[in-house]
């Protein structure tokens, strides 16, 4: 084998130095799980959107998890797990603002109030939401208050929940043999009187998830087979994805109100309607198997 020149061995070499040292070893007397191969600073006045995954820390953003430990304020959803919370400095300052279903711990108003309020005192604020920020998540709103404050801000985006509990379940959300399309759909409607377009939705060729749907399966299984999907078209709840307390049905349009009944699922839960379904119903994830599709943690 020919030996390489001094200008080649420079050549090759120079980039991986460069590689290798934004991945260093922790200094003596740091903590080790806190060091991340990044190096930037939360901009003060400024407010990053981010999202915290489905709950599994592991799952976050380096970018996410460099901005929680160096964030002056956080405010966070309840939907933002623990281990995700346990990334935060201890003592830094925290502001809890959870919604829960007929509970809103704090108007949406006030929420936009409130960032905007931490910004001009010149913090650097993370709004840490679960999932992804941008998914069924009133980033909307919360952008619209910043930009009338001429607040700063940036989008740092999160493993969204219909992303989590495919993968904790070993399947694709697509696949060419089972769908072309993917679809998420919100389950609240906006309107009192609001109803899907089941004819829209009753599709064979795609995959939807329905998101905040636990309290609605009935109605979805219900709209959907009206509208011509079969009724024994594959349908998985998943609770808690990536969660150590993960729990999840899999059935058909026909059989699952009962079986939810039977075996009520937690909230947060996602609803995948779809043939790549069927990727799981020969062996259902049940207590017995179910570490066969939980995310290895």
């Amino acid at each position: 084998m020919r030996a390489l020149s001094k200008s080649q061995l420079l050549k090759w070499c120079n980039p991986l130095a460069r590689l290798a040292s934004r991945f260093e070893l922790p200094r003596s007397g740091r903590d080790a799980s806190r060091s991340l191969p990044l190096s930037d600073d939360c901009r003060p006045g400024h407010v990053y959107l981010v999202g915290a995954g489905s709950g599994d820390a592991e799952l976050l953003t380096l970018k996410a998890a460099r901005l929680l430990q160096q964030a002056d304020a956080v405010v966070y959803d309840r939907l933002v797990g623990d281990d995700v919370l346990a990334l935060l400095p201890v003592g830094g300052e925290r502001h809890y603002v959870g919604k829960a279903k007929g509970h809103h711990s704090v108007p949406q108003a006030e929420i936009g109030a409130l960032m905007v309020r931490l910004a001009r005192q010149g913090k650097s604020v993370v709004r840490l939401k679960g999932g992804d920020p941008a998914v069924f998540g009133r980033m909307g709103e919360e952008l619209d208050a910043l930009a009338s404050a001429q607040v700063p801000t940036t989008i740092v985006p999160g493993i969204t929940a219909a992303s989590s509990a495919a993968a904790c379940m070993g399947i694709p959300l697509t696949d060419r043999g089972h769908a072309q399309q993917l679809r998420f759909v919100t389950a609240q409607l906006c309107r009192e009187d609001g109803t899907p377009d089941w004819a829209a939705l009753a599709r064979r060729d795609e995959t939807l998830v329905f998101y905040m749907g636990l309290s609605k399966v009935d109605a979805i299984c219900a709209g959907l087979r009206e509208a011509g999907l079969p009724d024994d078209w594959p349908i998985m709840l998943v609770a808690n994805a990536s969660q150590p307390d993960q729990r999840s049905l899999v059935g058909s349009l026909a059989d699952m109100p009962g079986r939810l009944a039977a075996e009520p699922l937690p909230s947060p839960c996602v609803i995948v309607v779809g043939s790549v379904v069927k990727r799981v119903e020969a062996s259902p994830a049940t207590p017995e198997n179910q570490a066969r599709y939980a995310c290895q943690r």
